[in-house]
């Protein structure tokens, strides 16, 4: 019988995708308040892997990804996921988003959004939320699933992800 042990802890991070500056801001503000301080943030990118969010939120969709700095527990991600949709409702104007969040953390050996839409390679966490195996690491670099969303898979998304897997690796050696 296997021994149990506790998970080693990870960071958390967020995608937004906005349709003003402002909401950006606004989006940023609510997170630190819910995740804390920022360790990173990329610069804004064109959203133009699909136009899902469009009809919703409008053209010329800006995204950024941001990474928190404090080590936190993987199960907390349905309750992180549960506080970022009260948000996306909060930013919202006559019904419809100003901005979409998407959760997730970064370990050692994977990244993991959370949902609230199953699907075949989906695990269900709790509270109504599925965790999305994203990208492995292996060989060196974090590697895209055959599920893997299109903008992840993309080797600029990668990269980031590389480097934030360093930033973890660091503050695990440090134990911070």
């Amino acid at each position: 019988m296997g021994e149990i042990k506790e998970s080693r802890p990870v960071l958390y991070f967020a995608s937004i995708i906005y349709s003003s500056q402002e909401a950006f801001k606004m989006a940023k503000e609510k997170l630190c308040e819910l995740l804390g301080d920022v360790e990173d943030l990329t610069d804004e990118m064109p959203f133009t892997h699909t136009d899902y969010y469009c009809q919703e939120m409008g053209e010329n969709l800006k995204r950024r990804f941001i990474l928190f700095g404090c080590l936190r527990r993987r199960d907390e991600l349905p309750e992180v996921k549960l506080r970022t949709n009260k948000i996306e409702k909060e930013l919202s104007l006559s019904g419809r988003r100003t901005a979409n969040i998407d959760p997730g953390y970064i370990s050692l050996e994977n990244v993991i959004l959370a949902t609230t839409k199953n699907y075949t390679h989906r695990i269900y966490i709790g509270s109504g939320i599925f965790g999305d195996l994203t990208l492995i690491f292996k060989n060196g670099t974090f590697r895209p699933l055959e599920w893997t969303y299109p903008d992840y898979r993309s080797e600029h998304v990668v990269t980031i992800f590389n480097r934030w897997r360093g930033l973890l690796k660091g503050k695990l050696k440090a134990g911070v």
